[in-house]
């Protein structure tokens, strides 16, 4: 039974087969359950002015160990990632920042993700640029926060692969994503805090994906069990060819740790700038 009355059918899981990193067994320290709610109505006037008259996601119960604003990832195995279309893009073809709404399964908004950088950087580097991303909850607090250095984009240089660190602010790591050299794969790892490998993500070869999603399977550190995916939706041939605003989707065990599912989120961020920021009308 949903806190708010309603009737909410199971949602039968996409993975049958559960590797051992997340079976029923004692919740290890640092672990936040699924919290409960006190009430699932917010205060008028309480949201920022970036998602007016937009259902969001109730407000859940602070958790002990679980850094603040990350509770309302406990109890989700899916999210959905919309990135919001710029006109100056579709006009112009100039880069500006990204901005994102992330979304439930039942459509409610969970976060709103806002790109930080100049218009230099933008310009000159694109999809390659460095940028400090920040996700704020539905009232406007920063939750989580994105760190991408410059790197070079060669799949010829092994030395120099791309990273991203995930922070809880004001500034505490929570985790990384590390690109993994392949000639043809896109392959990443996801960290933890202390940078101990945690899965795999692994993207099929990108030059035949062509009029069709395409998706980033998570994996097991043996990438025996496929556990995830993240999965970049065909939005249709108008909106492929003139802009790079993408949908996302994200599946994910609900009992997997929190601060995982943060750092999975900020995966699909670094995959869209690498993979899929760019239209064919910049390129030209």
């Amino acid at each position: 039974m949903d806190p708010s009355g309603l009737q909410v059918p199971p949602v039968s899981h996409p993975f049958s087969v559960q590797p051992p990193f997340y079976t029923a067994s004692p919740p290890q320290e640092g672990f936040c359950p699924p919290p409960s709610y006190e009430s699932t109505a917010l205060p008028p006037g309480s949201l920022p002015h970036q998602v007016p008259m937009m259902m969001t996601m109730p407000v859940p119960q602070a958790l002990p160990g679980c850094p603040a604003g990350l509770e309302y990832l406990t109890q989700v195995d899916q999210l959905l990632v919309h990135q919001q279309m710029e006109l100056t893009e579709v006009i112009l073809g100039w880069e500006t920042n990204n901005r994102y709404v992330v979304k439930n399964s039942m459509g409610q908004q969970v976060y709103f993700v806002a790109e930080e950088n100049d218009c230099c950087n933008r310009q000159v580097c694109g999809p390659l640029r460095s940028f400090i991303i920040h996700i704020q909850d539905n009232f406007g607090q920063e939750v989580i926060r994105l760190t991408r250095p410059l790197r070079c984009g060669s799949c010829c240089c092994p030395c120099c692969l791309q990273e991203l660190e995930v922070q809880s602010p004001p500034g505490s790591p929570i985790g990384y994503v590390t690109q993994d050299w392949h000639p043809f794969l896109p392959k990443f790892t996801v960290q933890s805090a202390t940078k101990v490998p945690a899965l795999k993500i692994v993207g099929p070869f990108l030059d035949c994906t062509c009029c069709s999603d395409v998706n980033f399977e998570i994996k097991s550190l043996a990438e025996d069990v496929v556990v995830g995916r993240i999965s970049k939706q065909w939005s249709g041939f108008e909106n492929e060819m003139f802009t790079d605003a993408d949908n996302f989707g994200l599946q994910f065990p609900v009992d997997l740790d929190v601060r995982i599912k943060a750092v999975i989120l900020g995966a699909c961020f670094l995959i869209d700038f690498m993979f899929f920021e760019h239209t064919e009308k910049q390129q030209n």
